[in-house]
């Protein structure tokens, strides 16, 4: 088993190294540190998120500076301000024994003047948002024209932001001579062409497989009706008693609402979003790490700065966009060696994406059913008995005693216990014993493949390019007949909308056009398909994204699933401090 010592850090490092208990270096760090520290060379790492990246190139950074050189050695650029935070604070911890260490953390919402003034006053490395970054540079506020190092940590993520612009633009004024070093956790194409572009004979260390999923994360998906799907959300967390989970949604607008009906039914919820101010992002992640938020409704991009090693579960209430972002997130849990799950809620049309992601993360989702009303009661009842077993006796009670034992005198054992775990028992079994069951049967991929949306042997789908990418219907018919190597009679029903189109082939090109459109982008833009019940329904026909937005979302309010009878408090802290909300919260953990 290798050592931190054998990998060669300094004694410094290793000080901090024991000072923060790591025992053994993760697999990233015993083969990037290795390399970092005794050759001058660009690298290209993938690992998934919670390997523990940052200290696979943190150390070697530390240990590599010059600290007789005031000048900025080192440029690290992450995607969010969150990560950027945490970055810049396990730096400072690795480097604990090296006051001449300096770091700035450079990132949005906070005063530029203020970080301007930290770098005039030395920093060694910078860590950075790329578009504080680019602020700074046009203001003449830093300067990295002398750099040794540059990383570029969740670069995949950054890509995926939109940010290639302002990460070239930011490597312009960097030397030549500099080492790169970049850090994903998946190798979308985005990420092979700014390697080729501007790295020079990168060493590549990979592990696991490109793009793969952690092994020790499960992953199951639970088909329901589109409006059934916040109350899939429910039963999946009254189901885990203890649960500590995020829960994803695509847009801002979705996780606020999502979050908000969560905590009027009796969770302990929160919503995390780019809407948010700093002070309320920094809020509801200290009570999140407290464990006062038992589910953290998210955004992918707010999520990015998550790291909290003891989450249980994540749940993708709405699969992402990117299919590769399914990664980042499952990712957030299973951290630090231990097990997590990995839940999606999916409509029936969905079913095939999938497919689609078990090709990428080369792992196997297991079908589950949402569980039924008693079922949740059964596991709410034992996990209520085995916490009473297991609470260590206040003998303060002692007094009492004699008193409690005159009430009961006429009760037997039996229907003592009865009666005591009536009490929460009832309000569970109250709550669901109308429950419906709101599973989908969907009997296999295959026969799903080969039923849905199809009609007379042919496929209807929904593509993310319309009018205006500068499509007519018989353009795009010719676009993707060329591009699929299709017959000139294989691509027909073609209707071109503003920004997307319908088209159909038939059943037995279906494999191809989904194996295509997994990885394309058309002129720098990731384009999407999408199987189509009725595209009088637009894009979201079928129970897709458009679920928690319309009709799906305001039937799950007026579901009768619709208290949770919760043994534990609700608790927003972003919505307390900002919101204004004229309510009364607790602050007990769950």
């Amino acid at each position: 088993m290798t050592t931190f010592q054998e990998l060669g850090l300094n004694e410094a490092l290793l000080k901090a190294v024991a000072d923060l208990g790591f025992e053994k270096p993760s697999e990233i760090q015993d083969k990037a540190i290795p390399v970092l520290l005794s050759d001058d060379t660009d690298i290209v790492a993938l690992a998934q998120t919670g390997t523990g990246k940052t200290a696979a190139f943190g150390f070697p950074l530390i240990q590599k500076t010059d600290f007789n050189n005031r000048q900025t050695q080192g440029l690290i650029l992450s995607p969010t301000r969150e990560l950027c935070m945490q970055i810049a604070n396990e730096l400072k911890l690795y480097a604990k024994h090296i006051p001449e260490f300096k770091s700035v953390a450079i990132y949005g919402g906070a005063s530029i003047s203020d970080q301007a003034a930290q770098v005039r006053r030395g920093a060694h490395v910078i860590v950075a948002t790329p578009g504080r970054m680019q602020d700074m540079i046009n203001r003449k506020m830093v300067d990295i024209s002398n750099i040794r190092y540059c990383i570029l940590d969740e670069a995949d993520e950054m890509l995926n932001m939109g940010f290639y612009e302002d990460i070239t633009n930011i490597l312009s004024f960097t030397p030549e001579n500099k080492n790169t070093w970049l850090f994903s956790a998946t190798m979308p194409q985005e990420v092979s062409t700014i390697a080729k572009r501007f790295m020079k004979n990168p060493v590549e260390i990979t592990i696991g497989s490109k793009n793969t999923s952690a092994k020790n994360i499960e992953h199951e998906f639970y088909v329901i009706q589109g409006r059934d799907r916040y109350i899939a959300l429910k039963r999946l967390a009254d189901v885990n008693p203890d649960i500590f989970s995020l829960v994803f949604c695509r847009t801002k607008r979705d996780t606020q609402q999502v979050a908000e009906k969560l905590i009027e039914d009796g969770y302990s919820a929160a919503a995390l979003h780019g809407d948010l101010s700093q002070s309320q992002r920094d809020t509801v992640m200290k009570s999140f790490r407290g464990k006062q938020i038992q589910m953290l409704v998210a955004t992918d991009v707010a999520a990015r700065g998550i790291d909290v090693d003891d989450i249980t579960h994540v749940i993708n209430y709405q699969l992402p966009d990117e299919i590769e972002t399914y990664t980042h997130r499952s990712g957030r849990t299973g951290r630090a060696g231990k097990s997590g799950v990995s839940m999606v809620i999916i409509a029936k049309s969905e079913v095939r994406k999938i497919k689609s992601i078990e090709r990428i993360i080369k792992q196997t989702f297991k079908q589950k059913d949402i569980p039924t009303g008693i079922e949740i009661c059964e596991v709410q009842l034992l996990h209520l008995a085995n916490k009473i077993k297991q609470t260590h006796i206040n003998h303060e009670i002692d007094r009492y005693l004699p008193t409690l034992q005159d009430l009961f005198v006429d009760d037997s054992k039996d229907e003592l216990i009865k009666k005591f775990f009536s009490v929460e028992f009832t309000r569970f079994f109250d709550y669901y014993k109308k429950s419906k069951d709101i599973n989908t049967q969907v009997a296999t991929f295959k026969d799903f493949g080969d039923s849905e949306s199809r009609s007379g042997g042919s496929v209807r789908y929904f593509i993310n390019l319309g009018d205006r990418d500068g499509f007519d219907w018989m353009q795009l018919k010719d676009f993707l007949r060329e591009s699929l190597e299709l017959g000139r009679d294989d691509v027909y029903k073609v209707d071109v909308k503003d920004s997307f189109s319908f088209f159909n082939v038939d059943a037995s090109h279906a494999d191809k056009v989904t194996t295509f459109f997994e990885n394309f982008a058309f002129k720098g833009r990731r384009v999407h398909i999408e199987l189509s019940q009725n595209e009088s329904k637009g894009r979201f026909s079928g129970g897709g994204r458009g679920e928690s937005r319309g009709k799906g979302f305001s039937e799950g309010r007026r579901s009768k699933d619709f208290k949770k009878p919760s043994f534990g408090n609700n608790f927003d802290p972003a919505k307390k401090k900002d919101f204004g909300k004229k309510e009364k919260w607790s602050k007990k953990k769950y």
